[in-house]
C-alpha cells in the first residue's frame, strides 16, 4: 500500500491523469469518502457531546441559514423522511436549539427558528468547518476557492443546481441584511 503525501500538491498528481477512462476514478471516490469523514468528524465531536448527531447538525444549519423556514422545505432539502426529522426536531426543540411557530397567514404551517443557543451551536459548528476548509483553501492558491465551487456544483444534479445555488444565495443575503 501507497503511503500519501499531504504536503506534496494536488495539481502535479499524475495517478488521476493517466487513469484509463472507462476504469472508476476510485481515487477520487475514495478522497470524497475521507474528506467528508473528517469535514464532519471535526463537529461530530462536538455535537456527541450534547448527545446529538449528523442529523441533528444538518438540521440546525438549514434552519440557521433560513429562519422561518417551513418544516416541508426542510424535508426537501435533507430528502429524508417526516418520521425521521420529528425525532430529531423534537430533540431540538426540547432541549431549546429550535424554536416552532405557527404561520402569519396560515396557522397549519409550521415555521423553525434557532434559539440563540441554537444560533451559538450552529455557528461553532460553521466555525470548525470553515477552518478546515481555509486550510484546504490556502493549499489549493489563488483560485482554489473558485475551483473547488464550481467542481461541487458541477457534482450537482442538473436539474437541482438552480435550486441549490437560489438556497444557498438566499442564506447568504438574509445573513448579510
Amino acid at each position: 500500500m501507497t503511503d500519501i503525501n499531504f504536503n506534496t500538491p494536488v495539481a502535479h498528481s499524475a495517478s488521476a491523469d493517466a487513469r484509463p477512462q472507462d476504469e472508476p476514478a476510485f481515487d477520487l471516490i475514495e478522497l470524497l469518502f475521507f474528506a467528508y469523514r473528517d469535514f464532519v468528524g471535526d463537529a461530530d465531536e462536538v455535537l456527541a457531546k450534547f448527545g446529538f448527531g449528523r442529523a441533528h447538525h444538518r438540521v440546525l444549519h438549514f434552519i440557521n441559514r433560513n429562519p422561518g423556514m417551513k418544516v416541508a422545505e426542510l424535508l426537501d432539502i435533507l430528502k429524508i423522511t417526516k418520521q425521521s426529522l420529528g425525532r430529531v426536531l423534537k430533540q431540538l426543540i426540547d432541549e431549546g436549539y429550535v424554536e416552532q411557530k405557527e404561520g402569519a397567514k396560515d396557522r397549519r404551517q409550521r415555521l423553525l427558528y434557532v434559539t440563540a443557543k441554537g444560533e451559538a451551536l450552529a455557528l461553532r459548528l460553521a466555525a470548525l468547518q470553515t477552518a478546515r476548509i481555509g486550510r484546504a483553501l490556502t493549499e489549493l492558491g489563488a483560485a482554489g476557492r473558485d475551483t473547488a465551487r464550481h467542481f461541487l456544483i458541477a457534482m450537482l444534479d442538473p436539474g437541482r443546481r438552480d435550486g441549490v445555488l437560489r438556497l444557498i444565495d438566499g442564506a447568504d443575503r438574509r445573513r448579510r441584511t
